[in-house]
């Protein structure tokens, strides 16, 4: 088979963030947005956000990278400078996005 025949545009796919916690806390489970395929800046990005230059996690700038993965059904950006979502929410999201990409 050849590699080309793998590719494809991204697609925006439709993700819920359903566990019991977040189901007993909202009344229903959440539903959020990304592409199915993501590009290599944000792949090579991830990787290098991992750690910095300390061996220290960098929080800020992963969360800076990920707000591009958790979008509308339109295709943007949920998290702004102005608007952000509730911790725990978040974390759950983080989970999903990176569960869905893995596979």
């Amino acid at each position: 088979m050849k590699l080309s025949t793998l590719t494809k545009e991204p697609q925006l796919i439709e993700l819920l963030i359903d566990d019991k916690d977040i189901v007993k806390e909202y009344g229903e489970a959440l539903s959020f947005h990304t592409w199915d395929r993501q590009p290599m800046h944000i792949f090579t990005q991830l990787a290098n956000m991992s750690q910095d230059n300390d061996g220290k996690q960098d929080i800020g700038g992963m969360l800076n990278l990920v707000k591009q993965l958790i979008l509308d059904d339109e295709g943007k950006e949920i998290i702004t400078d102005k608007a952000s979502l509730p911790t725990n929410v978040l974390m759950s999201v983080i989970k999903k996005v990176t569960e869905t990409l893995g596979k």
